[in-house]
């Protein structure tokens, strides 16, 4: 199955016998399986361990579509964000982590590490001379993002490697906004890849999960942290994902276009400060990004001339769009990161990262580019009437 392309490869995973002619893979709700013994080769199978029918199953699928050797699944984001770099590091060590972070990422980095006896030194990911200052001897691992949330940055991800691998450290990269359609970090030098899979990897709002990539080793390891912490994804989730991931290909080939096609259509807007989208030319990080990824995804931000009063507005105005603190679903959301993801940031801290008051990220769903045009545009004229702007 390795040999085939990766729309293929998504719909049917690593196959396998069906289940009594079952073409869909079933869910096995249980908690519980009988115990064979070692004569059969059988290990001990527990809800838990996350190794029911259900995850073996869908791990295998996930390993395949990144291109690692196994995979765990979770119980959310941060439970793949916390166990992979728990799994990594201990009372003494350091992080290197890049400055612009999803919201609960930096609050877990900020907060609970340093709680307990583990270091956070932070680099601008587009300068790998920083991370090159920023390593110290307790430094064991690096942490990235394939594309930064939510000002979608591309970081220098080849010249990062090459330091972290220079210097002995293991690499994790959260891929969440890249999916392995758009961009396959193990390929690229990566040890241990980490998605919400809340987000396009099952793609419907339906969904809390996350998974880990990567090493037989080092997803093991990953696992023993999971046993005890306990974020282990239920077989219905199980089931969700995996029917999720089948159209994942069609969903983000699409998303990809229509988020072009929207940000280009917000760069000549009046009401527009900025648009924050690598797959713009004007974009100071395109041709980096260009050189990596097949697409550049389906989220992008957008600075409004009125600030917060016009953000708001907007929010208000819009008529397609949910405003819901999520992304990569089938519907297209819009939330203020000041509110939402980066809520527990100081508003200094925002400011120095780029994050205005008047910042809104969009996440384009699959609805016809036409009608997310024009509503945007009538979203936005209401915003220029309401909101004094020098336009």
């Amino acid at each position: 199955m390795r040999n085939h392309r990766i729309q293929t490869r998504a719909v049917h995973g690593v196959r396998s016998e069906p289940l009594l002619g079952s073409v869909v893979t079933p869910i096995f709700q249980s908690s519980t399986y009988a115990y064979r013994g070692d004569l059969d080769g059988e290990t001990v199978r527990y809800l838990r361990y996350s190794n029911t029918p259900s995850h073996d199953l869908l791990h295998r699928k996930l390993a395949n579509l990144e291109g690692g050797e196994a995979a765990i699944a979770t119980a959310s984001g941060m439970a793949a964000i916390s166990s992979a770099l728990l799994s990594v590091l201990q009372a003494g060590d350091r992080l290197a982590v890049q400055d612009s972070l999803y919201g609960g990422t930096a609050s877990f980095v900020d907060h609970d590490l340093p709680s307990l006896g583990i270091a956070v030194d932070k680099f601008d990911a587009r300068r790998p001379d920083q991370l090159a200052e920023v390593v110290k001897p307790t430094t064991r691992a690096i942490y990235t993002e394939a594309l930064s949330n939510p000002l979608v940055e591309v970081p220098d991800h080849e010249a990062l490697i090459a330091v972290a691998k220079q210097h002995g450290l293991v690499t994790l990269i959260d891929s969440t906004f890249a999916t392995p359609i758009n961009y396959r970090p193990i390929a690229h030098g990566y040890d241990l890849v980490l998605h919400s899979c809340t987000k396009y990897m099952n793609g419907h709002n339906d969904l809390v999960a996350g998974a880990v990539i990567g090493s037989s080793e080092r997803v093991g390891t990953v696992l023993d942290r999971l046993k005890h912490y306990g974020g282990v994804l239920d077989p219905h989730a199980c089931f969700l994902l995996d029917r999720g991931l089948k159209t994942l290909a069609l969903r983000v080939a699409y998303q990809n276009k229509s988020a072009t096609r929207l940000a280009q259509f917000l760069e000549q807007h009046p009401a527009v400060a900025a648009v924050h989208y690598p797959g713009l030319e004007s974009h100071p990080d395109h041709a980096r990004g260009k050189k990596w990824f097949t697409g550049f995804g389906g989220v992008l931000t957008i600075d409004l001339e009125g600030g917060a009063a016009a953000a708001e507005k907007l929010m208000g105005e819009i008529q397609l769009a949910t405003a819901a603190p999520s992304l990569g679903g089938v519907e297209t959301l819009v939330s203020r990161p000041m509110c939402t993801s980066h809520a527990a940031m100081d508003p200094e801290e925002r400011r120095d990262l780029g994050i205005s008051d008047g910042m809104v990220r969009i996440s384009v769903g699959v609805e016809d580019t036409d009608d997310l045009i024009a509503d945007f545009e009538q979203a936005l004229k209401e915003v220029a009437s309401a909101v004094p702007v020098a336009v």
